[in-house]
């Protein structure tokens, strides 16, 4: 019967084994997809779709200006310490 001891030192080489086959497995895998992409001239945004970040609607105008502000972040100069009512958009 094996030892606690055995079990570990197996599993040691085991896990050394299975690091070793994902990191040669990994490298052909991103052989295969960059000659893929080489082929069929993908782009970036083709193999990782991602939405661009959208911008939050203007909720407060400055009449005077004309500029505009969503309400988030810091408040521009023109509304600061000022009632945000009188400047909503409707």
């Amino acid at each position: 019967m094996t030892t606690y001891k055995e079990l570990l030192a197996q599993k040691k080489a085991l896990d050394q084994q299975i690091a070793d086959a994902r990191k040669t497995a990994s490298k052909s895998a991103l052989a295969t997809v960059h000659e893929l992409i080489a082929e069929f001239g993908f782009t970036a945004q083709q193999v990782f779709p991602w939405k661009p970040a959208t911008k939050a609607a203007a909720k407060y105008r400055d009449p005077d200006s004309g500029a505009t502000w969503s309400g988030r972040g810091k408040p521009p100069k023109w509304i600061a310490g000022k009632d945000r009512a009188e400047f909503e958009i409707e």
